[in-house]
């Protein structure tokens, strides 16, 4: 590490491995991922609420009192964190490390750590625990953060439409700003906890994010002709030995639906590939997808979710004004 700048009295360091904290818009093109503020100052208000927790907090190092806007996680990952709703007040004292926001002129940044003044240490996204449980089948709970980092999204070539909408988006254009869910691959490679239900003719995988439900049709029917289109598509799955691939299309419009700036249309069509590790501790993840309007090529990837046997999956209302807060960033 080395000493970066100094503003308004505060730290800010370097770091050259930082691990980077992502969410559902795009945090390395608001936050310097590479940079550490530390300051200490006194919580103004808590805003424990999602899809992300907000903790407003003062700090006075030049004798004008400013106010920090910090952005943690959403409250299912936060209580796995060892946070509540109730653990802040207006008026502690605390110190806070924070990833500034790459325009100086806003006291705003994405929070890595708040330690109380009671010597009490949080930080956003710390409750993933490693189960030694091994699962029997697909059926179950599973833990999608052990695997975040880790995952992957490959992309080729982009169509010269995929390209100008990539080139011209912006984060107030991310659907969720309405609350309304990231579809596949996002939805898979989210943080969240995941439940899994298997049933005779169809499997039910319930996602903690947005209370999202798919359904995997499993009795052998197609695609509905001229079928609605929604946020997650229509999904149809067979096995293949202990493989189970799921294919999904009538997917509706989603500015974001790509990841990365680039929409997806009518024409998407993904495979997914899910099969248990050999320890059967992990669900691992495959996907390729197709979406000729915005992508020349095929965008691929993987992912993985720990086996989490002891956990429920919280509840999760996103509220449409905190949504919305990013927009301003």
């Amino acid at each position: 590490m080395r000493i970066y700048r100094s503003i308004y009295g505060l730290t800010l360091v370097a770091i050259f491995f930082a691990t980077p904290i992502f969410g559902h818009h795009g945090f390395t093109s608001i936050f310097d991922m590479d940079t550490v503020l530390t300051f200490q100052g006194t919580v103004s208000r808590y805003d424990w609420r999602n899809p992300h927790v907000y903790i407003y907090v003062e700090t006075n190092t030049t004798g004008e009192t400013v106010e920090w806007q910090l952005e943690g996680d959403p409250t299912p990952i936060m209580m796995r964190s060892g946070w509540t709703s109730t653990i802040l007040s207006p008026g502690d004292l605390v110190t806070i490390r924070a990833h500034p926001d790459r325009n100086t002129e806003r006291n705003h940044g994405l929070l890595t750590s708040l330690t109380k003044q009671d010597g009490v240490f949080l930080t956003p996204r710390s409750g993933s625990r490693i189960s030694n449980a091994r699962a029997s089948s697909l059926e179950g709970v599973w833990d999608g953060l052990p695997g975040f980092n880790t995952r992957t999204f490959v992309y080729g070539a982009l169509t010269d439409k995929g390209t100008a909408a990539q080139a011209a988006y912006t984060e107030a254009d991310n659907p969720t700003s309405d609350c309304i869910p990231f579809p596949t691959p996002t939805i898979v490679a989210a943080p969240y906890l995941n439940q899994i239900e298997i049933l005779d003719d169809r499997i039910i995988v319930k996602t903690e994010v947005f209370q999202v439900e798919r359904t995997f049709y499993t009795d052998g029917r197609d695609h509905p002709v001229n079928g609605e289109r929604t946020n997650q598509g229509h999904s149809i799955a067979h096995w293949e030995g202990d493989v189970l691939i799921v294919d999904t299309t009538l997917f509706s419009d989603n500015r974001f639906g790509n990841r990365s700036g680039i929409p997806s249309g009518s024409q998407k069509h993904s495979i997914e590939r899910f099969r248990l590790s050999d320890d059967k501790t992990q669900l691992l993840i495959d996907y390729v997808i197709d979406d000729p309007e915005y992508m020349v090529d095929p965008m691929t990837g993987s992912m993985s979710w720990s086996y989490a046997p002891e956990r429920e999956p919280m509840p999760f209302a996103c509220n449409p004004e905190n949504a919305r807060l990013y927009e301003l960033q």
